[in-house]
């Protein structure tokens, strides 16, 4: 008994000592200071792979922080990136079209945005800067996508309900990143035509890639506060929670085989 007791105690203190960390960080880029998150867990030891999390239209906000908090939790270091500066957030689609225009519509200052993210999380002591990759949510499944076409140097890019559509189509060799998507069937931002057309541009351009899409799925399906916000803005917004379950389950195994093919 005396035995069993000291080795629940045992186990109890080891459990208490093991917990998700997270920390706010600033950088910057032309002048403009960036506003990051990274979460990582202290149970584990050594260097892990480090995953960036590129945040929806909305902006950085808690949901971002959320899902990098998830990837610490199945042993990866992730940093919550921020591609409008300062942090700021839109609170209407207007404002949210216009903050994520003017990063797609300057490709190098998204691009510089979002090396000085990776930088950053390169420099974590608890990531192998050998081994990074991206995931981002509707705009930032956009960003991820784009910075996988033009051959960031990233092992996987995985984009959640992201336009496919390009102006930079990916070019035989220059892809570095096996790429997958996960898209709502239901979604009339990501209609099948383009979901065909992105497979094709996938296929010629010899990109290890994979899309899923999943039946009655519309935009956003992984963010709980999309019914919220389709119904406050009358937008084609609805989480779908068998959806995302399933899409992370798939994300989280293919960034896993991506990293031991590294």
């Amino acid at each position: 008994m005396k035995l069993l007791f000291l080795a629940l105690m045992f186990a109890t203190v080891s459990v208490s000592h093991a917990a998700i960390q997270s920390k706010e960080v600033n950088y910057s880029v032309q002048g403009v200071t960036l506003k990051g998150y990274i979460a990582y867990d202290d149970a584990i030891t050594g260097a892990r792979p480090g995953i960036l999390v590129v945040h929806e239209w909305w902006g950085h906000n808690e949901y971002a922080r959320k899902r990098a908090r998830m990837l610490a939790q199945n042993g990866y270091t992730a940093l919550a990136l921020d591609m409008y500066g300062e942090g700021k957030q839109a609170h209407h689609p207007d404002q949210a079209s216009k903050f994520s225009g003017e990063i797609r519509q300057n490709m190098p200052l998204a691009q510089a945005r979002f090396d000085a993210a990776l930088d950053l999380l390169k420099k974590e002591k608890t990531v192998d800067a050998s081994k990074v990759g991206a995931i981002g949510y509707c705009f930032g499944g956009s960003v991820v996508l784009e910075m996988a076409r033009i051959g960031e140097p990233l092992a996987v890019a995985v984009s959640f309900h992201g336009s496919l559509e390009t102006q930079r189509p990916a070019e035989p060799g220059r892809v570095k990143a096996r790429i997958a998507s996960f898209a709502g069937e239901a979604d009339p931002m990501i209609p099948k035509s383009q979901v065909a057309a992105f497979r094709e541009e996938m296929d010629k351009a010899g990109v290890y890639y994979k899309v899923v899409t999943y039946p009655g799925a519309k935009h956003a399906f992984t963010n709980p506060n999309a019914d919220g916000y389709g119904k406050k803005f009358n937008l084609p917004l609805a989480y779908n929670a068998a959806a995302d379950k399933a899409s992370w389950k798939e994300a989280l195994a293919f960034m896993t085989e991506a990293f031991k093919a590294k």
